[in-house]
């Protein structure tokens, strides 16, 4: 009926400094993310698509990290670890749901970079208001449809044995660990999922940055070359961050022992990535 979160309960003496250290970096999402939603939706110079997709990136974020965090703070505030099964299901579906859906967002902010660097003229057709709506609503859509699938399927394993998962929130790879039977047959759904709905949209964001960089390296102009790099650095620096820790935390071999590396892989997709977008 309920799983036991073990969180950081190996360091006792470091509850209220991981209590304190998580508050501001939760703070800190909370004000970078939403300043970027203001400051895109009311500022007339920020009217662009790029924009646009970076307001609904950052909503995202939001979203993402606060299905996650508020909990790890409770926890760590009153040491009640206990989370019932119904509840553990939805902040699992939530969080696949958000992280599938910002893996889409960051294909379509790939590819909206292609449009306008590899064809400028036509970029005010391609991406134009209606298609980024659209685009958007197709990443949330197509996310929404198969994460709550794959959140059904792996709440219809049973679970046997113990009932602690060695983690800091619900989330698939500790879950899976639980689960009775060949723990390969039951994971299979799970790489099937991260390759589908991690390699395809990193493989997107290769063939746009493929076609970018070339692009650019043909460009006559110093100045024209250094203004097209310093607008996609940053976007890179999130891919890497978000598609390699959460590729390393799904694709990888589990073993009884690995719980300390998946908590502090998914404190980097969960945490370190939406601190540094702002």
């Amino acid at each position: 009926m309920e799983f036991i979160l073990l969180g950081f309960s190996e360091v006792p003496n470091l509850q209220g400094f991981l209590f304190g250290i998580f508050v501001i970096i939760y703070v800190s999402i909370l004000t970078g993310n939403g300043l970027i939603i203001v400051v895109t939706k009311f500022d007339p110079a920020l009217q662009t698509p790029m924009y646009f997709f970076l307001g609904n990136f950052s909503f995202l974020e939001i979203c993402y990290t606060s299905v996650t965090l508020p909990r790890m703070l409770a926890d760590l505030w009153i040491q009640r670890r206990n989370i019932f099964l119904s509840t553990c299901a939805i902040q699992l579906g939530f969080f696949l749901i958000f992280g599938c859906t910002e893996r889409f967002l960051l294909a379509v902010m790939a590819y909206d970079h292609y449009v306008a660097i590899c064809r400028p003229l036509y970029y005010p057709l391609i991406m134009n208001y209606k298609m980024c709506v659209q685009l958007v609503i197709g990443s949330w859509i197509s996310a929404i449809s198969v994460q709550a699938g794959l959140t059904y399927e792996i709440f219809s394993l049973p679970f046997c044995g113990s009932n602690k998962l060695n983690h800091v929130f619900c989330d698939v790879p500790p879950l899976v660990k639980l689960t009775c039977g060949d723990n390969l047959f039951n994971e299979f759904p799970v790489y099937v999922n991260a390759v589908l709905f991690g390699m395809v949209p990193s493989l997107l964001i290769l063939v746009s940055y493929i076609k970018i960089i070339t692009t650019i390296l043909k460009l006559p102009s110093a100045t024209g070359r250094s203004k097209a790099f310093s607008t996609c650095s940053s976007h890179l620096i999130v891919i890497g961050l978000f598609f390699g820790s959460a590729t390393i935390a799904y694709l990888l071999p589990k073993s009884k022992e690995s719980g300390g590396t998946d908590k502090i892989l998914s404190l980097f997709y969960t945490t370190v990535t939406p601190l540094f977008n702002p």
